[in-house]
């Protein structure tokens, strides 16, 4: 792929075939990124509509359904499949531990789901909900909105044909000053029961995951340094486990054929993202990466030649529910599927222990 075909790529959705139908969805958890992200996006679809909204507040599923003409629904009433036939798949996007349940439903009601990343707090409960859509014969896509993104997918194909040359180093970094906005430490991300983790758990997995993406590859070992202050630090209840609410996480990351990965992650700090791959002949730098509808930069230097792609990649959210019903309409697998959500919390697991013992951790595949 030359220059010209990844920019003329970048604009263009390589999975689309026009297929007719389109699929409803219920969202089940009403948090400020479901209701002003995630449904809007819903909405613009070309393969998707809303159709039931699930909050255990009973005023807010009421006032969001009105607003957007879905169905309310309760968390009981999910469960018990009230108004079931109002909608063909469920977006789960609750704390991370509470996936697994939201997710279980949606199989036993027959629904196909997207839920959001991290597919759960842990590698033991991740695995249960890729099972129970398997079990279902349900299609489980974890929501990693950077893969359907066409930018992203250009500059895959672009790598994977060697347009940098061979990969030698892959760099990230995403910080969200999580205390910036109205709430306090009292948030769901800062409490490691219900997260399973902190900055790396939350906003780590980004860069890790588009990564794996852009290489092809899965790291076969990690090293990390993990560092939190006050409102930080809480360690769940469970015994032994390394998992915190870490507010700064460094990672050294062995990909296969020699390549070394850098990454990053906190939860305060000035807000940025980036990612930058660095190959034997040129490399790829994304500024402004991970911002939800944000005008990203892609630099890509080459022995080719330089090009620039500004304000690029605003409707990946949109892009990912319009995937995730392609998928669905065409009984296609999705690429960052329930196994591909679960192979990050492996890693992540992995990260953590690197972190509480200062040892390096070698990854089994999955």
């Amino acid at each position: 792929m030359d220059l010209q075909a990844l920019v003329d790529a970048a604009s263009t959705r390589d999975w689309d075939t026009d297929p007719e139908g389109a699929v409803s969805i219920a969202v089940v958890g009403l948090g400020n990124y479901a209701r002003n992200v995630s449904i809007p996006a819903i909405e613009a679809g070309d393969y998707t509509d809303l159709g039931a909204v699930v909050s255990g507040d009973p005023e807010k599923a009421e006032r969001v359904a009105d607003e957007h003409g879905a169905v309310p629904l309760s968390y009981e009433g999910y469960a018990e499949g009230e108004a079931v036939d109002a909608y063909d798949a469920v977006y789960v996007a609750t704390p991370n531990r509470l996936h697994l349940d939201h997710v279980r439903t949606a199989a036993d009601h027959g629904k196909h789901v997207i839920c959001e990343k991290p597919l759960e707090a842990t590698t033991e409960r991740a695995t249960a909900a890729v099972d129970a859509c398997e079990d279902a014969g349900v299609t489980l896509m974890t929501a990693y909105r950077m893969q359907a993104d066409p930018v992203i997918r250009a500059l895959g194909s672009f790598v994977s044909r060697g347009g940098i040359g061979e990969p030698t180093k892959a760099m990230g970094e995403f910080t969200f000053p999580v205390l910036a906005g109205s709430k306090g430490p009292d948030q769901w991300r800062l409490d490691a029961e219900l997260a399973g983790g902190g900055a790396l758990m939350d906003v780590g997995v980004y860069s890790l995951n588009t990564m794996r993406y852009l290489l092809g590859a899965d790291p076969g070992a990690v090293e990390a340094i993990a560092h939190a202050s006050e409102p930080f630090g809480d360690r769940p209840d469970e015994p032994d486990s390394p998992r915190f609410t870490d507010e700064h996480v460094h990672v050294l990351a062995s990909f296969p054929a020699g390549v070394v990965g850098e990454f990053t992650a906190s939860f305060s700090g000035e807000a940025d993202s980036w990612l930058e791959l660095v190959g034997s002949d040129g490399r790829v730098r994304v500024e402004n990466a991970f911002t939800p509808g944000g005008d990203r930069t892609v630099r890509v230097s080459t022995a080719d030649g330089d090009v620039e792609l500004s304000g690029v990649g605003a409707d990946e959210t949109r892009e990912e529910f319009d995937y995730f019903a392609h998928c669905v309409l065409t009984e296609t697998p999705p690429e960052p599927d329930g196994r591909d959500g679960l192979t990050d919390v492996a890693i992540v697991g992995a990260i953590y222990e690197a972190a509480e013992s200062g040892e390096r951790v070698t990854l089994t595949r999955r």
